[in-house]
């Protein structure tokens, strides 16, 4: 899978992205409004046929022994000179360029970014999607959330009201929708993000957006997750794992980084072990936003060292 995950200012007007899906050999068709002859129970064909080819790569993937959901193990080791390499490729680097759209990065080191303040999820259904998934996935990232709050000790949780992270799950059939929404938690969002958003191709299976404070580039204010409702339940588990992980500063993906999410050979589908210490690296109080990797670089190596036991 291939993740989208994006990084802009408030108050400007570009955005990186970086996105979870595959590579197409066929392009889909274009997308069609929702027919209003239809039942809000009935999904369109257009939604039909997404489920059904979602289902089949999940069916697909799993066959051949990925998605894995164990957190990795003895056939997947790691050093503490690997798990801080890992680290700064993923939290230094993003994947597509700023304000850019869908522009590979040129690969140069940014700095350290992540939240200062409280991170208040909330979860927000289209409203074509039907109850079942509603409720597995709220009870999903309300437990994500929790596990997200220990391994970081930073105030992470899931709120009705006063949420700065907005976890959007739609289908298809929920795109005007999800364009309305996206525009009033963002007013002045780039028209680069914007339009990706309106024309999300079938191999991005979701993405997330993670907005700075106006007046601190490297300081998270504000997010967007959208997620697929059409993904059969391990991928759109996968996804919420990817995407709210990522939003938190986890922005860029690495071919060398194993057991891993942040990885698009789609070996792991949750959160693994190594990612866990990611996480704690990332918002560890010795690292600070705004660091550059030259900066970090020797207390990564310390505290990859007493993460992972003292292994080199």
């Amino acid at each position: 899978m291939k993740r989208l995950s994006g990084l802009t200012k408030i108050a400007s007007v570009g955005a990186v992205l970086a996105l979870t899906g595959c590579i197409e050999l066929t392009p889909p068709p274009p997308p069609q409004a929702r027919p209003a002859t239809l039942h809000p129970s009935q999904p369109s064909a257009q939604s039909r046929a997404l489920a059904t080819y979602y289902g089949r790569l999940q069916a697909d993937l799993v066959a051949q022994g990925l998605l894995r959901t164990d957190g990795g193990g003895p056939d997947t080791p790691f050093s503490a000179d690997i798990l801080a390499r890992n680290f700064e490729r993923i939290a230094f680097f993003d994947e597509y360029e700023r304000g850019a759209g869908l522009r590979v990065s040129r690969g140069t080191s940014g700095v350290l970014r992540r939240w200062s303040g409280p991170v208040r999820f909330s979860v927000e259904f289209g409203q074509f999607t039907p109850a079942e998934i509603r409720n597995k996935d709220r009870a999903a990232i309300t437990k994500y959330a929790q596990r997200l709050n220990r391994l970081t000790e930073h105030a992470i949780s899931v709120r009705d009201q006063g949420a700065n992270f907005h976890v959007l799950i739609a289908s298809e059939d929920d795109r005007a929708q999800t364009l309305t929404r996206v525009r009033q938690i963002v007013p002045n969002i780039n028209p680069a993000s914007l339009q990706i958003i309106q024309n999300i191709p079938r191999s991005i299976h979701c993405m997330v957006l993670a907005f700075s404070d106006v007046d601190n580039d490297h300081d998270y204010a504000k997010a967007i997750a959208i997620i697929r409702a059409e993904h059969p339940d391990l991928v759109r588990l996968s996804c919420i794992h990817e995407e709210l992980a990522q939003g938190l500063g986890l922005a860029n993906d690495s071919p060398n980084a194993r057991p891993s999410i942040f990885n698009d050979d789609d070996e792991f589908a949750l959160l693994t072990t190594h990612d866990e210490m990611l996480l704690r690296m990332l918002y560890d109080p010795r690292l600070r936003a705004g660091m550059t990797v030259d900066e970090a670089r020797p207390i990564i190596r310390q505290i990859a060292i007493e993460l992972t036991g003292g292994s080199s």
